[in-house]
Formats: structure tokens, sequence, C-alpha cells
């Protein structure tokens, strides 16, 4: 039972990065789509993760063949050869790509000092979300794996390697063909679960100032704290090239956010109200502001 414990503090201690992240999630999430939601996907999201991890380490696909390096199983959580802490990432990581795209892909309604993406439950299930969560998954990917590669030089530690050195940092390509193909599975899942009518659908769902921004703001954190390690060990070109990357997406997105501000039809806002009637969208026109 001692060692029960001291596995269970050991795979916070030594994360807790991970779970800062993940405590960040479930702030965001609960808050999007309810408790029960929010729990069956951590579940689903955290099986996917860790069912792709497990046939790679062992078949090669999907990201191509890697091994983990056991020298901390004694400390944190393992499964089955796969750190907990890693699949566990995979949860928030398509979450807060999924409502990036939401963000992107919705209409925008700014009053006083709050902000409200119109989104519906067709863009919710839309196959442009699915795409484009997906992708901007993979594009965090293209960030972290590089600098994760190098977790010797950082608190992460050396955890895994490549069979065969990758063009990318030391990163095979295979690996974002797995995480593009693996988001995709991910994103799906929490599409499914979301689609789900439930009696119980404004259940944990408090009006937050400004909710709508938390999952961007979530992903630009985990993006940032990526090339912050990376600039931190020292790879200068490793993280110049992570920032070039994303400062077109980044500027595109705010600039087109702006100008999508209030500029909705009524139809938007009347179908985004008819599918989630408890949105302080709706607390504003009952207001008559």
């Amino acid at each position: 039972m001692s060692h029960f414990f001291d596995i269970a503090i050991g795979t916070f201690a030594l994360r807790p990065y991970v779970f800062a992240f993940f405590g960040a999630f479930l702030l965001v999430c609960v808050p999007h789509i309810g408790w029960r939601r929010t729990m069956t996907f951590t579940l689903a999201g955290y099986l996917i993760a860790f069912a792709s991890e497990w046939l790679s380490i062992n078949t090669g696909f999907p990201y191509g063949w890697y091994f983990y390096i056991d020298t901390t199983s004694s400390r944190e959580l393992w499964v089955a050869g796969v750190p907990f802490f890693d699949s566990l990432s995979y949860v928030f990581l398509a979450y807060c790509s999924y409502s990036s795209a939401l963000f992107i892909l919705s209409p925008l309604k700014a009053w006083r000092w709050n902000v409200a993406t119109l989104e519906t439950r067709r863009i919710r299930r839309s196959f442009a979300a699915l795409l484009l969560g997906a992708l901007l998954q993979t594009m965090l990917d293209i960030v972290i794996d590089p600098v994760a590669l190098q977790g010797s030089r950082w608190f992460l530690g050396q955890i895994y390697g490549y069979r065969e050195r990758g063009i990318h940092f030391g990163v095979p390509l295979s690996n974002y063909a797995g995480w593009l193909l693996t988001s995709l599975v991910l994103i799906a899942a929490f599409q499914l679960i979301d689609a789900r009518r439930r009696s119980d659908g404004a259940t944990g769902v408090v009006s937050l100032p400004f909710h709508s921004l938390f999952g961007p703001l979530l992903y630009l954190s985990v993006l940032i704290f990526n090339i912050a390690m990376t600039v931190a060990i020292g790879e200068r070109f490793m993280a110049l090239c992570g920032m070039l990357m994303f400062i077109l997406p980044v500027v595109m997105t705010v600039v087109l956010a702006f100008g999508r501000v209030n500029r909705f039809t009524k139809d938007q806002l009347g179908d985004h109200l008819r599918d989630y009637p408890w949105s302080p969208a709706g607390s504003v026109l009952k207001g008559g502001k």
C-alpha cells in the first residue's frame, strides 16, 4: 500500500506541469460541456491515446518505431510500458486544439467585458472543426516532440527515443502522420460524446467572462511553455523554427477574429441560443443590452 501511495505522489511530483495543464483543461472544459461529458472524454481520450502509443511501441503504427526508456517506473505510474502522464497529455492537447478550431470557425459576440463564440451543434460536429482541430494538435506536436526528445537536458528526463533518427530534429515524419491520425480519432470521439443529447445539458456549465478565449489561451500556453523549454536548453534554431511556424496562423486568427466581432446575423445568434440556451449571449439579450 505504501508503494502505491509513493507511485501516486511521484506521478504528480515528477510531472507537475502536465497536471497543471490538465487542471486548466478541467477548468475550461467543464464550463463548456459539463462534468459528465468532460469526464467521459477524459477517459475515452486517455484510452485512445494509450492504445495508439502501445501499438506504436509494439508494432510501429501509427507513429513509427519508438521506445520508452524505463527510468522512472519505480517513482511514477506506467501502464503496460507507457508513462501514464504521456497518454493523459493527449486529452488536454485535443481539447484546446478543438476549442481553438471552434473559436476560428464561429461568429463572435462581444459586449462590455466579455466575448462569446456563437457556436452551434452543427459547427461543433462539423468536419471543418474536426480537421482544423486535428491539424492544430499536430502542429503543437511539431513543436513539442523535438524538445521532448531532448528531455535529458531539462526536467522532463530522457523518457523515449526513436529506432532511427528522423529528419526533423531527430523526429521522423511518421510521428507527425501518426499524430494527425490520432488527433482525428480523439476529436471525433469528443464530437460524438458532445453530440449525445442528455437531460443535464447545462449541468456544470458556468457563465465565466471570456470563457470562449480559455481554450485558445490554453493552446497558446502549451505552445509557449514548449518554446520556452527549447530556448532554455539552448536550441535557438529549433525554437525559431517553431515560432516561425506559428506566427502567421496566430496573427491571422487574431486579425480575423477582430473582423468577425459583432458581425453575426440574427439567424446565427438564434441558432446558437436554440442549441445552447444557457449561453451568456442570451443573458445579454434578456437584459436588453
